[in-house]
């Protein structure tokens, strides 16, 4: 396989996590919390990595998504306790928590190879160097592509078995607890979901892009349709998309990968803006025009 082939999967899988827990985080008017989680989850990586004194994905999962949990319960608790209003207590939270992570980095970075470039801006770059050595066929198949893939079949599956459960709590959580469901509980497997695919995302596309890619492609994906299975797919799409084009624009330019990716999102999603059959700006002029006349 080629190493752009390998960038390119690497970003498409990536992508493709993000979207499908980006559509839910977007229609509960959650987008921002999708931000805090993957900037708040950095002192739980520390700190499973100076417990465990490992890179291995299972104790920074287990880290970040206690730190993803925490996370969303302040939030909650500030923002009701102290009255304060729910922007306001994401801001404190998760600034607060990610400079936590980067004193630890700072205090701790001659016992950690970690490095706050990484978790910003990723080492996708790197990643078809990574490689298995088990003997076997796996080991053309990247390390970290693996991973993203096996936590990609992770969020589909819980996203099938749980399909339910989120959409009645997404768009009807009242009628969801009289019913007999948790709305709670799917809140919390929702944040724990995004707490894992941001930490596995971490070290290659970096914190900025993952936060592009859990609201960007889902918000393209709001404008183009009404229905939720449909939404899902358009939002996986347009992040596959801006994967190939992005990793495209950075190769012309000689750019960052993970910059090209993000910019190319927000083109994809100005054209939606501007031309989405329903609510896009200029046929929505249109059409006010021609009633007009």
């Amino acid at each position: 396989m080629s190493y752009s082939f390998w960038i390119i999967l690497t970003g498409a899988l990536v992508a493709s996590s993000c979207a499908l827990l980006g559509c839910f985080l977007v229609l509960r008017k959650m987008s921002m919390i999708g931000d805090a989680i993957s900037h708040a989850v950095l002192p739980g990586i520390v700190i499973a990595f100076l417990i465990s004194g490992s890179r291995s994905s299972l104790p920074m999962l287990v880290g970040a998504a206690l730190v993803g949990v925490l996370t969303t319960f302040l939030i909650e608790f500030i923002s009701k306790k102290a009255r304060m209003q729910n922007d306001a207590a994401i801001g404190l939270v998760f600034t607060f928590l990610f400079a936590v992570g980067i004193i630890l980095l700072t205090v701790f970075a001659d016992k950690m190879d970690l490095d706050a470039d990484c978790v910003l801006h990723g080492e996708i770059l790197f990643v078809p160097l990574d490689l298995f050595t088990t003997g076997t066929f796996l080991d053309i198949v990247p390390r970290k592509i693996m991973i993203l893939f096996i936590v990609f079949i992770v969020v589909v599956v819980a996203l099938f078995i749980g399909y339910k459960g989120f959409l009645l709590t997404t768009f009807d959580p009242f009628y969801a607890v009289s019913i007999g469901i948790s709305s709670v509980l799917w809140h919390y497997v929702l944040m724990t979901l995004v707490s894992m695919v941001t930490v596995v995302s971490f070290e290659s596309v970096g914190a900025i892009l993952v936060v592009a890619f859990l609201v960007v492609p889902a918000a393209t994906a709001y404008l183009l349709t009404d229905n939720l299975k449909r939404m899902l797919v358009y939002s996986v799409l347009v992040g596959i998309l801006s994967s190939v084009l992005g990793y495209g624009l950075a190769k012309q330019l000689d750019s960052s990968i993970p910059g090209s990716m993000t910019a190319v999102l927000g083109i994809l999603f100005l054209l939606a803006f501007l031309l989405a059959p329903k609510y896009g700006l200029l046929p929505r002029k249109f059409v006010f025009k021609r009633d007009r006349l």
